[in-house]
């Protein structure tokens, strides 16, 4: 006799995932595909990689269903837990793009680029560089809270909102990583500046 999954508990569920059960793993995902998908779309603002998000958070219960321990979480916050950082992951790789900073990280930073001249191609690949270099100066909650402010669209209480951390500390990191990047990035330009300022003075001096 064919078993009916739907009068069993989440947690008898998640024991016959572990048990390599396809059907508790459907019923699973029944219950529960919209929270994650709401959740995951409240994070990277985009429907396609909202479902693309759903899906992989289901195949990672279906791998590590062994895992779950009900003594520390229920089920539900289980999966929410998994799916946000699931989500924030995807939109963190996403934001490290060198399009994208070429693109969203002149709003940041407040330096306008250059769209024109026959040495384009180079300050670009030169500024990509002194983004990466001024990323690495954060530390990972600066990064956290920046990339989901500035990448993924978010308001800075919908940023406290998904780390779940108080409003004040979201705005303290985000000014902060926003203060030591523009520190970092007018330190490269200035020690830039000085190196031409001196190459242009030794060409004159050759000339004379």
């Amino acid at each position: 006799m064919k078993s009916d999954y739907t009068r069993y508990d989440d947690e008898r569920l998640i024991g016959l995932i572990a048990q390599l059960q396809a059907e508790a793993l459907a019923q699973l995902y029944d219950r529960y595909n919209r929270l994650v998908f709401s959740l995951a779309f409240t994070i990277v603002n985009d429907r396609a990689t909202a479902e693309e998000i759903t899906l992989d958070v289901f195949m990672r219960v279906w791998q590590k269903a062994g895992t779950y321990r009900a003594d520390h979480a229920k089920v539900s916050t289980w999966l929410t837990h998994i799916a946000r950082h699931h989500a924030i992951d995807v939109l963190r790789r996403r934001s490290v793009r060198l399009d994208q900073y070429a693109v969203n990280l002149d709003d940041v930073i407040s330096n306008e680029f250059p769209q024109q001249g026959p040495q384009e191609f180079a300050e670009l690949s030169l500024r990509r560089e002194r983004v990466h270099a001024a990323l690495a100066q954060l530390s990972d909650d600066q990064k956290q809270a920046l990339v989901l402010a500035y990448f993924g669209g978010h308001t800075q209480r919908q940023v406290a909102e998904i780390l779940k951390q108080p409003l004040g500390t979201i705005k303290t990191r985000i000014r902060l990583a926003l203060q030591k990047l523009r520190h970092f990035l007018r330190d490269e330009q200035d020690l830039e500046d000085t190196s031409v300022e001196a190459q242009s003075t030794y060409n004159i001096s050759r000339k004379e």
